[in-house]
């Protein structure tokens, strides 16, 4: 039916039960998003623009593809996308509890701009981002700004910001990829060594703890625009924010 997306849609789309769809709703419209502008009024209400974003990301359906579920023309979906993508962004948290440990990890994003992306050995391009979560809660913290993907992680995690928005927090890094940033890495083995038991012990600890960050990835990676990004210049970024933002909505019920 035109202008309106039925509401068995959300959960598949957004992950999120009608209520708190509802509750994500009002929180955007007090921050504007249905404000009064100038030009043509939107076709459709504020809850189906939202739903519209999310079918987007959920899916990676072409504008050919997406418009006629929601009743509007190509032209009309993609300024929705345009313009609600960057209001559904996650806003990084400002403040930690003394007692936060916190985790750090990059993920690259096939990305067709090839302006903000790199090629790799495959001949795709990438651009990599930084995400930091909280190791008790999984909730996404911190997205840092997109880089070429061909960035070493030690480099993204000043660069992109991600270092900044966590500050003196203690972090852990996934891997070992993160030397000389004064992370949380686990010990290597030199060439004909064995680490001493505590140091295993360590290993075996942090293992635990940085799998975390992974099942995130795995989450967030059910996104099928985090698999081939057709968004130009800060589309791909504000995609990752905005499933950060329902990544973190879901697990918050």
């Amino acid at each position: 039916m035109r202008g309106s997306g039925p509401p068995s849609w959300i959960a598949p789309f957004t992950g999120l039960s009608p209520r708190c769809f509802g509750k994500l709703v009002t929180v955007l419209r007090r921050e504007g998003a249905d404000a009064v502008r100038k030009g043509r009024p939107w076709s459709l209400p504020l809850e189906d623009r939202a739903l519209l974003v999310a079918a987007y990301w959920r899916t990676n359906l072409t504008m050919r593809q997406l418009a006629p579920l929601f009743g509007v023309s190509k032209s009309a979906a993609d300024r929705i996308i345009d313009h609600l993508g960057p209001m559904l962004a996650l806003q990084p948290r400002k403040r930690f509890a003394q007692d936060t440990v916190l985790i750090v990890d990059g993920t690259l994003v096939p990305t067709r701009d090839h302006t903000i992306a790199a090629q790799s050995k495959n001949y795709r391009y990438y651009t990599n981002h930084q995400l930091v979560i909280d190791a008790d809660t999984r909730l996404v913290v911190a997205v840092g700004i997109p880089l070429a993907g061909y960035r070493n992680d030690c480099k993204a995690w000043q660069e992109s910001g991600a270092k900044a928005a966590v500050g003196k927090t203690l972090t852990i890094a996934d891997d070992g990829g993160y030397p000389g940033t004064g992370l949380v890495m686990p010990h290597r083995r030199r060439k004909g060594e064995e680490l001493p038991e505590w140091k295993q012990a360590h290993n075996t600890s942090h293992k635990q703890v940085r799998a975390r960050v992974e099942h995130v990835f795995a989450r967030i990676k059910t996104w099928k625009i985090l698999r081939d990004c057709r968004l130009k210049g800060d589309g791909v970024h504000h995609a990752m924010l905005g499933i950060a933002r329902l990544h973190n909505l879901t697990l918050a019920g």
